[in-house]
């Protein structure tokens, strides 16, 4: 249970902080990678809360949040291609577009991790949200302010 508390903060740590940072952005395409950011912060919340018991566990919509997360996180490299597209609220590192291959890799790392989640029972829920906060991190510390 220890372990699972550790991945639910991680993982709300990780997603929470570009999403409330970034309420005057200007490009359109920073503004897109924010919603796609949000957008899986708001379905790993959902996992997360059934995780600890603050929402019922529902397998639909356990389901329904990996799916969201997937797709967001199968989105996101086409949403950082352009280098060119920067804002000065972004918190993107340059180190995205000097190893974009390694950025790709991570993203892809979460849209696994999200298919993988067992969303059939709790504790497989419980696992698959430890698996995606830790593919949240490990793009976040090497690629976000």
């Amino acid at each position: 249970m220890k372990h699972l508390k550790t991945a639910v903060l991680l993982a709300a740590v990780a997603l929470a902080g570009p999403v409330l940072a970034h309420g005057d952005v200007k490009n359109p395409v920073v503004k897109m990678r924010h919603a796609a950011m949000k957008a899986i912060a708001d379905n790993t919340k959902v996992l997360g809360e059934m995780a600890k018991g603050a929402l019922p566990f529902d397998a639909a919509k356990a389901q329904e949040a990996a799916v969201a997360i997937a797709a967001q996180a199968a989105m996101t490299p086409a949403l950082f291609e352009d280098p060119s597209n920067t804002d000065p609220k972004s918190e993107a590192l340059p180190a995205i577009w000097d190893d974009f291959a390694d950025f790709t890799a991570k993203s892809d790392a979460l849209v696994t991790a999200a298919e993988g989640v067992d969303t059939s029972t709790l504790d497989g829920v419980r696992a698959g949200l430890g698996q995606i906060g830790g593919a949240c991190k490990a793009c976040h510390s090497k690629y976000r302010e």
